[in-house]
């Protein structure tokens, strides 16, 4: 299967062919096209438009941008199940006279589709139902034949690999996770046993960025590209089935890379209100503004947010005797960057940048695209939003989905780039499980070194040292 990167390139082409072959007769009168692009039609159309036939192939860029969508309105096993039943039915595959050289013809091409499915799409299988209906749909076109037996074999191995290390990966997050704990509670029963700070396990702003950036590629190839839509469906009412759209699980590792961004925001945020000294708290101001400047340099942008938002927090953002002692010019051109006004305007500038660098890239350094997650789940929401995904003929509006798979589209070129540097496995193991304070840690570690300045301050400050410490 070609990777997916040529897949972005026909999205972003603008003579982009969105698998205008109108050589099926019996669909065209469900399908609306205009200036010879698909804009819309019925599902029943859609599907059979997914379907190979002998003369005849679905252009790659409809293949995922139905697949991507299609589980708004139909859940992958009942796709399967409607695909096998129409290919069965178009080929005539269940007529004992059927032409052995016609299957041969029609095989290749039903495979090839299983296979961009599974390559794409692995965690749609997740669900025995679609298994099942993977195994009825290639008996069903190959007729057992040895000829397609050992592809079918193949394309079968390859997603059980996939959804082994995917698997895998959500127990190792699963496990890290578990040994993330609250600062606070740590202090309290054992306060000897967390002296350690960022800059005693990494001195050095590059290195850290760099293991930062294998921490989000790793997190981000492990998003599969369904779960920006699976985010937006809901579960029918109706339904008492808990396995339905509402399956929190197909959205899980979406989900996992937001709360390591809020992680990283409040890692940055415990490590410079935990020092005692003033003197030291600045240093580790300065210490990260170094390493988000090293994050925009290497194309991490969400890193570079989570650092920019951590230091932005109230319990950082009060510390005005230290903010005075820090010199701040590299840390105002960062927050300039990340400015969220005229809608990130500055930050989709230099992402346009960074994006065109990787397109263009001879190194795997300069292939590095991160986004700024949570407002890439954010532009997808409002796309979604913001257009009916039906028309008022019944039809479906593609040409929203057309968008929404450009969108997603890109994020997956992005998302299989390989990290060029060195693991630290010390350095990561730190920044993925060193304990961090909740919010009300943070306030009262930040009046414990500043005092507080007002009456609201001073009441929360009495309040704090009461629930986290016991003292009045």
């Amino acid at each position: 299967m070609p990777q997916t990167p040529s897949l972005v390139a026909m999205f972003d082409s603008g003579t982009i062919n969105r698998n205008l072959y109108q050589s099926k007769e019996e669909v065209c009168s469900e399908l609306y096209f205009q200036d010879n692009n698909l804009l819309s039609g019925s599902l029943e159309a859609l599907i059979q438009h997914l379907v190979p036939s002998v003369d005849y192939y679905p252009d790659r860029t409809y293949i995922f941008t139905f697949l991507l969508s299609s589980r708004l309105f139909i859940q992958p096993f009942e796709l399967m199940a409607k695909v096998c039943h129409v290919c069965v039915e178009q080929q005539r595959l269940n007529d004992p006279g059927t032409d052995k050289s016609h299957i041969r013809k029609i095989a290749p091409k039903i495979l090839q589709l299983l296979t961009e499915w599974t390559e794409t799409f692995p965690c749609d299988f997740r669900d025995e139902r679609m298994m099942r209906n993977l195994k009825d749909t290639a008996h069903h076109v190959t007729h057992g034949d040895e000829m397609y037996r050992k592809n079918v074999q193949q394309i079968i191995q390859n997603l059980i690999r996939k959804l082994a290390a995917l698997s895998q990966y959500e127990e190792l997050i699963a496990k890290i996770n578990a040994q993330s704990a609250d600062r606070m509670a740590i202090l309290k029963s054992k306060p000897q046993s967390i002296q350690r700070d960022i800059i005693s396990v990494c001195s050095d702003p590059y290195t850290l960025a760099q293991q930062l950036t294998h921490i989000e590629l790793e997190r981000l190839h492990y998003i599969g590209p369904e779960e920006f839509v699976q985010a937006f469906v809901q579960k029918n009412p109706l339904d008492n089935n808990e396995n339905c759209f509402g399956d929190k699980k197909k959205t899980q590792n979406l989900e996992a890379y937001v709360e390591w961004f809020n992680r990283l925001s409040y890692l940055v945020a415990t490590e410079i209100c935990m020092p005692v000294k003033k003197k030291h708290r600045a240093r580790i101001i300065e210490f990260f503004i170094d390493v988000a400047r090293e994050c925009f340099n290497i194309g991490n942008f969400n890193s570079l947010m989570a650092i920019i938002s951590g230091m932005n927090m109230s319990p950082v953002s009060r510390l005005k005797k230290t903010w005075a002692k820090v010199k701040t010019a590299k840390f105002d051109i960062l927050e300039h960057q990340m400015d969220p006004s005229s809608n990130f305007y500055n930050y989709r500038t230099a992402l346009r940048g960074a994006a065109q660098r990787s397109l263009t890239a001879h190194s795997s350094r300069e292939k590095i695209v991160i986004p700024f997650c949570s407002l890439l789940i954010k532009d997808i929401y409002f796309l979604n939003e913001g257009c009916t995904s039906r028309l008022t003929n019944g039809h479906i509006n593609f040409e929203k989905f057309w968008e929404l798979a450009k969108q997603v589209s890109e994020f997956m070129a992005w998302k299989q780039v390989e990290c060029p540097f060195e693991k630290d496995r010390k350095i990561l193991h730190y920044v993925q499980t060193a304990p961090i304070f909740s919010e009300d840690g943070l306030y009262l570690a930040s009046y414990e070194n500043e005092s507080p300045e007002n009456h609201i301050e001073k009441d929360r400050w009495k309040s704090l040292r009461s629930a986290l410490l016991g003292r009045v």
